[in-house]
């Protein structure tokens, strides 16, 4: 449906197409939305599954009757939808978004975008070129105490950013690997890189910009039978010629929360799940928020749906503003370019330069 045929009060209607852990997730932000936007419905590629996630989201209070589509298809139809929300493995998305572009309807992805920078360049331009919006969910951008440590740094409070220091020390079970597809590179695009470090280095790109230098080790450890990386440790050097440091595992037993160290000319922050610690050079200490669970931890799912329900809620918004929103499939590259540094860094055995531009980094070695 067009902006032009939706009545103002109208709620958005919105389509999940994967039902997989996060889709419980999205369904309980998409519920604490209304009446801004509503569930319409879902899509599985396997109909029962979808049948089955369809009736227990029914029975959330406030949500509503909610269709299972039985195809794509089906789906594209469907002219009371308003956008999508895709939340399949990165290897099922391109010919998704082809037909949605088709169908004229704005998507919303959770990360990554696709499997490899390559690839993620194709996915967005598709939809750059039929005019159509992708937003990618990046939720950690969307902590208050994000926001916050972002308005300090844009106001120069911090000074002059020296030192970065990234840790991601989580802990996933054997079992969470044993799923079909999960930590292979032809599925997920990688191991923990791509599928969890992901949010915190693309924060830290929104935060202090980008990286022009990096010289990484992404190992698989004892602890687990997959085949991408479960650990990766990495030296950084931005472009604005602060260097800094990177340590991301799914191998830390029992898992903690990630943070992020910002070291400035007049003080040091720290970014935990939901808390901002200030350390200022003249002997003051600020606490901001409160620490959350991120699913750091052996359940993947233990955290809040805040953060994801700012983010619908903004993509929502854009839809009805007709603007971009915060996070496009375009700003998303960013972190897909960084991500296939740190891979081609390792396996090269060597520092690599990062390019500028959307360029394909593997052009670094040749």
């Amino acid at each position: 449906m067009t902006q032009a045929e939706r009545p103002s009060e109208a709620p958005l209607n919105v389509a999940l197409i994967g039902v997989g852990m996060v889709a419980k997730t999205h369904l309980r932000a998409v519920r604490d939305l209304a009446p801004l936007v509503r569930l319409r419905g879902v899509l599985s590629t396997m109909p029962e599954r979808a049948q089955a996630f369809a009736d227990t989201a029914a029975r959330e209070e406030g949500v509503g009757d909610v269709l299972a589509y039985p195809d794509l298809e089906a789906l594209i139809a469907d002219e009371a939808l308003d956008f999508v929300i895709v939340l399949t493995p990165p290897n099922a998305r391109q010919a998704v978004v082809e037909a949605l572009c088709a169908a004229r309807l704005p998507i919303l992805m959770e990360k990554p975008v696709e499997r490899d920078l390559a690839r993620a360049t194709a996915l967005v331009e598709t939809c750059e070129r039929a005019g159509i919006p992708l937003g990618i969910v990046f939720q950690h951008r969307f902590r208050s105490v994000s926001e916050q440590l972002a308005t300090l740094l844009q106001n120069g409070a911090l000074g002059e950013v020296g030192l970065v220091e990234v840790s991601v020390p989580w802990w996933r079970e054997q079992a969470y690997y044993d799923e079909p597809g999960r930590g292979t590179f032809a599925r997920d695009g990688g191991g923990v890189l791509i599928s969890q470090a992901i949010h915190s280095l693309d924060l830290m790109l929104s935060l202090v910009g980008d990286v022009s230098r990096v010289q990484a080790m992404a190992v698989r450890t004892r602890f687990h039978a997959m085949e991408a990386e479960d650990f990766v440790s990495a030296g950084l050097t931005f472009r604005s010629g602060a260097v800094g440091s990177l340590q991301a595992s799914t191998a830390q037993y029992p898992g903690g929360a990630e943070f992020i160290i910002v070291h400035g000319d007049t003080g040091v922050a720290r970014l935990g799940a939901g808390q901002l610690a200030l350390d200022w050079r003249d002997g003051r200490q600020e606490i901001v928020g409160e620490a959350w669970s991120t699913g750091g931890g052996a359940d993947p799912m233990a955290f809040t749906h805040a953060w994801h329900q700012s983010v619908i809620e903004d993509f929502a918004l854009a839809w009805q503003q007709g603007r971009a929103p915060r996070v496009t499939g375009r700003e998303a590259l960013r972190v897909h370019r960084l991500i296939d540094a740190l891979i081609a860094s390792s396996n090269a055995g060597r520092a690599i330069d990062l390019p500028s531009s959307a360029e394909d980094v593997k052009a670094c070695l040749s």
